[in-house]
């Protein structure tokens, strides 16, 4: 199988590195200054073994590849970037007749719930992957992957539930690259559970790294109104133990000699000036849930609403204060 990882980023660009590194055909698919990095310098890939380059087929738009049968496509853009990607390639030809959406397995290895379903949409066969992979974008052709003797953990299953042939490729194909691919008939359930430990990338994106009780008990705050959420909506997510049980001694973190460790997703889209955050599709996707089922999700509304102030503005990653989050977050649950 051909892997085309549709956002070459920091979890793109490990997981395209890494499969590539194990033999695994891979295309990147990126923009901008990215793009050119990668299309004149190759992929740098730093982990704690070393950083080596890959100089992989790369290509800045769907027309600019002919797709093939054996393809698997790897959605590694952020959800608020999901919908002009999935209309773009879902409609691409594929030889042999049909298109994209009708005949390729597309998985969506993002943070969130929202973009499986986009993707159910324009295309037939979709997969979740619940992506733990901590890695960093460092500068445009440059990504960091501090996990090792694993780079990740990738729980992946067939959308909405079950497994299937081709998603125990993948996963086999995945495990001969440094990484653990458990297939679940249920990966949506540790999506959800995900979708929990990420309520905290809002604040982490505006405030710093969490340290302190404040920021922790903030946390804990929205981790209860999405649990009340997720509840009154009859998901039930892993819990946290069982995230702890899968990741228990599979990977330690190395610090990299003269490489930064970034925040996480959230906090890396503010310090690149993106313009946008995923803030509406994690403290969001509670909001929303919050409002179908009665109920109330304050916490969670400033958080999102604040992080995106954050984007929109350009405002720097980490400038505010815990303490002024918290009397934000307290103004509105008044």
């Amino acid at each position: 199988m051909r892997y085309l990882i549709i956002g070459a980023g920091a979890v793109g660009g490990a997981l395209g590195g890494r499969l590539a590194e194990a033999g695994h055909e891979v295309v990147l698919v990126a923009r901008g200054a990215q793009y050119e990095a990668l299309r004149t310098g190759g992929l740098r890939l730093v982990t704690p073994e070393g950083a080596r380059v890959h100089r992989l087929p790369v290509v800045d738009r769907p027309e600019a590849i002919d797709l093939t049968p054996d393809d698997v496509l790897v959605l590694a853009v952020k959800t608020q970037d999901s919908t002009a990607a999935l209309d773009a390639w879902s409609v691409r030809p594929v030889a042999g007749g049909g298109t994209a959406g009708e005949r390729l397995p597309l998985v969506c290895a993002q943070n969130g719930v929202e973009s499986e379903r986009l993707a159910l949409r324009r295309f037939r066969r979709v997969y979740g992957m619940c992506v733990w992979l901590p890695a960093t974008f460092v500068e445009p052709g440059e990504v960091a992957a501090a996990g090792t003797p694993l780079t990740g953990i990738l729980h992946l299953g067939r959308y909405p539930t079950g497994a299937d042939g081709t998603v125990r490729l993948i996963a086999a194909d995945l495990e001969q690259s440094k990484l653990l691919a458990p297939v679940v008939p249920d990966v949506m359930r540790w999506k959800y559970g995900k979708l929990l430990s990420n309520l905290a990338n809002a604040i982490e994106a505006v405030t710093g790294p969490l340290a302190g009780q404040p920021a922790s008990d903030l946390f804990e705050r929205a981790y209860a109104e999405g649990r009340a959420v997720l509840d009154a909506a009859g998901i039930d997510p892993v819990s946290r133990e069982e995230e702890d049980e899968a990741r228990a001694g599979r990977i330690r973190f190395e610090p990299f000699d003269g490489a930064p460790r970034g925040g996480g997703s959230s906090w890396q889209s503010l310090s690149r000036g993106t313009g946008t955050i995923e803030a509406d599709f994690l403290n969001g996707e509670i909001v929303l849930l919050g409002r179908l089922h009665g109920i109330p999700t304050p916490v969670n509304e400033v958080l999102r609403r604040t992080a995106n102030a954050f984007a929109r503005e350009r405002r720097e990653a980490g400038s505010m204060s815990v303490a002024a989050l918290v009397a934000l977050v307290d103004a509105g649950t008044s």
